[in-house]
């Protein structure tokens, strides 16, 4: 029951999170107004805002002007109730118990899992990672990781025992946000842009601040991986031509999706196999 009360939660936010992409590109607040037709501008009533639901019942079309409903809403609806899911999982395979840690870690990873959600449907559609989503996830990331930091260091920090060595768990995911950042910015530079956008040099920062080593490794390393893949099928199937331009971003998000929940399992797998 806790599962499904999760994945529906996620469906809620799924929801809310749609209206977010869409208020983004029209510059709107997404806390203020009520939710309306993006075609006929009619303000939607509490039936046509049910999850998933809604859009079945009106079979996809608007109840007051009959224009069709984007299947992105849907979508990313199930997404991020799967999602939701996914990581209340990974939490409690980690966690044998219910405790306040455990609780405040899956609230952080729900809000940054909604963040990547909103910034890989954005440059999916826009080829844009608009800077206030950005940001406001690098705030939190490193809010976070101070956060963990005192608290596991409290009494040394209180006793002024602190050394070094202590700052290893706040070093390494700083470290590797920095060395991501600079390698994306190299790109970036000796392309003028044109291989890399000035968005993804800034995702990079974020990957290595949420990630830290070996993550943004295997995060980095899937996002190339796929992106490059997807790339081959596109261009083979003259969907896009070799110069054609491809949002990196959404490639970016999944890798680091993938970090979060399969990190340790990919670099043990990794390892054994390189391992003589």
């Amino acid at each position: 029951m806790i599962g499904v009360t999760v994945f529906v939660f996620g469906l809620i936010i799924g929801s809310f999170l749609n209206a977010v992409i869409y208020r983004l590109e029209k510059k709107e607040s997404a806390l203020h107004g009520r939710s309306y037709c993006p075609h006929c501008q009619h303000q939607l009533s509490w039936q046509d805002l049910i999850p998933i639901v809604s859009f079945f019942m009106l079979r996809g079309k608007c109840r007051y002007c009959s224009k069709s409903i984007s299947w992105q809403y849907p979508v990313v609806e199930i997404a991020t109730g799967s999602l939701f899911l996914q990581i209340f999982n990974f939490q409690f395979s980690i966690f044998n118990e219910f405790t306040i840690v455990q609780l405040f870690n899956f609230l952080y990873l729900l809000t940054i899992a909604s963040l990547l959600i909103v910034l890989f449907v954005y440059d999916l559609k826009h080829y844009i990672l608009p800077d206030k989503v950005i940001f406001a996830a690098i705030g939190v990331v490193v809010g976070y990781q101070f956060f963990v930091f005192f608290i596991r260091n409290w009494d040394l920090i209180k006793n002024l025992k602190l050394e070094i060595g202590n700052f290893e768990t706040l070093a390494n995911p700083l470290l590797a946000g920095v060395l991501a950042a600079s390698f994306f910015f190299a790109i970036f530079l000796l392309s003028r842009g044109r291989a890399m956008g000035f968005g993804d040099v800034k995702l990079a920062l974020l990957m290595g601040f949420l990630l830290g080593t070996p993550g943004i490794i295997v995060g980095l390393y899937v996002a190339f991986i796929l992106g490059g893949l997807i790339g081959v099928f596109l261009i083979i199937t003259k969907r896009r031509k070799l110069r054609s331009a491809i949002p990196f971003g959404p490639f970016l998000i999944i890798g680091t999706f993938v970090a979060l929940v399969w990190s340790n399992q990919i670099t043990n797998w990794y390892t054994s196999i390189i391992s003589p």
